[in-house]
């Protein structure tokens, strides 16, 4: 009897490989919430997709929802155009193709070889490194919220990352490894190759 509800907003729309992650479990939500993906972003849209279920709830009674932009007909053109798009380029099957072609090994590889390392995990597009002090503790590369002189470690990774042409998402001790759906395989290597010795960097803040 609980309802069941997923946020899709990140992991929708090819990102994991799938259409959305839920289909990677074999799982129907009752409501699922979603944007950024569902347009690339062309124009501001999210929304909530419910089940049968859920809808008939409403089916003699007024929804309370929706604002003066609900069912912008421009965003919505988009979002269209852009699903249309990425199933005649095959972009999900691309990101699933080189997330376990190219990103799963990859990334393993450099888990192998940096210290700074304590944890590799994802599918798809949709990746993260945990960067640590000591891979056996699994102590954080930087305390939690950790700003000035003691995000130092996670600061120089970041820098050194611009500096080979890779601008990286970090947080707290986790950066991201999130390319676009469509990238090719060579881009993707390019990128690795930077984060390789971006790593080596964070590599010298390890016990």
């Amino acid at each position: 009897g609980i309802v069941f509800v997923l946020d899709e907003v990140m992991a929708g729309f090819g990102r994991t490989g799938e259409w959305f992650a839920a289909d990677l479990f074999d799982v129907v939500p009752d409501l699922m919430t979603f944007a950024k993906g569902v347009n690339s972003g062309y124009v501001p849209l999210g929304g909530v997709a419910v089940s049968g279920k859920i809808a008939e709830t409403f089916g003699k009674r007024p929804y309370p929802g929706g604002l003066t932009y609900s069912g912008h007909p421009l965003a919505c053109a988009a979002a269209v155009a852009t699903i249309n798009v990425m199933a005649e380029e095959g972009v999900v099957a691309n990101a699933k193709r080189l997330g376990e072609s190219v990103l799963a090994p990859g990334l393993a590889e450099l888990a192998a070889r940096h210290p700074s390392v304590g944890e590799v995990r994802g599918v798809g597009m949709f990746w993260a490194l945990e960067l640590v002090k000591d891979q056996e503790t699994r102590e954080p590369l930087v305390p939690y919220n950790a700003a000035g002189a003691a995000n130092a470690p996670m600061a120089a990774f970041a820098a050194a990352a611009k500096k080979q042409g890779l601008w990286p998402f970090v947080n707290m001790n986790r950066t991201h490894v999130v390319p676009p759906c469509n990238t090719s395989e060579a881009e993707l290597k390019e990128g690795l190759a930077a984060l390789d010795a971006a790593l080596s960097v964070a590599d010298e803040y390890t016990a």
